[in-house]
């Protein structure tokens, strides 16, 4: 590639960025939400007045989503104020529902929430520190969640878990579920939804998203079999053991991923199935990599590893997280390896710890 050619790469990604901070106003300050919400198109004095926007920002966010795309113009050649834009109803899939698998805001907030602690990484990355999770504030938290909310809540209790050997029937009959690192909670509802008999508890260290989680079971109506523990599982008690033990997308953020899949082994004693939920990423590193490769490795650079190294001893997995390494931990952590079920998913790899 020539450094005309390469010029343009670096361009068209800075462009991408812009549109990603865009992304971010309109979903932070409402526009998407206003505009999906309309019986027709806006314009930037209506919106703003929907919005609690000031008519100037309004109108220059308007014209700017409308020259990239996201939104449509009835009149383009309209005076500026009489101008009339709205959201097309699948990019509002994208924007604005947080129920849909395309759902894509939240993953805005995530980026715009690393941009703010930039001085904090540059340290980090200079010293060896880093930058812990609530040091991203709201945004990355919630972000987080809203991002992996709808997969959870269609795919992970009503697909997957069935197609696990011995989950299924253990939790139909009223099994016992450890969700490791629950966050806001969302895997833990989401088993719940699935199989009515069971009961879930979820284990996370972070105080703010256990008291999101705990909001979130009491509004879906299922806080009478999901509890929610503050705290690390490795210091749980098994009691008669659980049926099944899961960790969805959260080992490789964790400083020391080995004593947590051990505390899952002795969490399922001998009767239970311990399953691992984490990056797709691909088998070795290449260069150029794929797509998901390129995706992994920025949350990476700008989060999880930063993240990780924030604890002392910390292992820096990171969010490339292949499959060796997975296999790796789960031997050292007494397992005998690890199965990767025939689950197919373009961003997620799902593991079953045997042995």
């Amino acid at each position: 590639m020539d450094a005309d050619a390469f010029a343009e790469r670096v361009f068209g990604s800075l462009m991408g960025s812009m549109e990603i901070a865009s992304i971010y106003l309109g979903d932070r300050l409402g526009l998407y939400r206003a505009l999906g919400q309309a019986d027709g198109a806006l314009t930037s004095a209506e919106l703003g007045e929907r919005a609690g926007v000031a008519e100037r920002y309004a109108r220059e966010w308007l014209e700017q989503q409308a020259a990239i795309g996201y939104l449509t113009v009835e009149d383009a050649a309209a005076e500026p104020g009489d101008r009339r834009f709205s959201l097309p109803a699948e990019h509002a899939a994208v924007l604005v529902d947080k129920d849909s698998p395309t759902y894509l805001a939240g993953a805005a907030r995530m980026f715009s929430a690393s941009m703010r602690v930039m001085p904090e990484l540059l340290e980090a990355y200079r010293t060896g520190g880093g930058v812990g999770w609530a040091r991203f504030g709201d945004d990355m938290i919630e972000g987080q969640a809203d991002t992996n909310r709808p997969l959870f809540l269609s795919t992970l209790g009503r697909e997957w878990l069935a197609k696990v050997d011995g989950v299924h029937d253990a939790l139909a009959g009223g099994g016992r579920v450890a969700d490791v690192g629950c966050g806001f909670g969302w895997s833990s509802i989401a088993i719940a939804l699935a199989y009515p008999e069971a009961t879930v508890h979820g284990f996370d260290p972070d105080e703010a998203s256990i008291d999101a989680a705990r909001r979130n079971a009491a509004e879906v109506g299922v806080d009478d079999r999901v509890t929610f523990i503050e705290g690390d599982a490795a210091d749980a008690d098994p009691g008669d053991g659980y049926d099944l033990a899961i960790a969805c997308e959260c080992i490789h953020d964790m400083p020391n991923p080995v004593p947590v899949l051990a505390a899952m082994r002795r969490l399922v004693a001998d009767r239970g199935t311990v399953v691992v939920i984490d990056e797709a990423a691909d088998e070795a590193f290449s260069a150029p990599g794929s797509d998901l490769d390129r995706a992994l490795y920025g949350y990476s650079l700008l989060v999880c590893l930063p993240d990780g190294m924030a604890h002392e001893g910390s292992v820096g997995t990171g969010t490339v997280i292949r499959p060796a390494t997975m296999r790796r931990y789960a031997e050292e952590a007494g397992f005998a390896g690890t199965e990767v079920l025939p689950i197919e998913h373009e961003q997620f790899r799902v593991y079953r710890l045997v042995g």
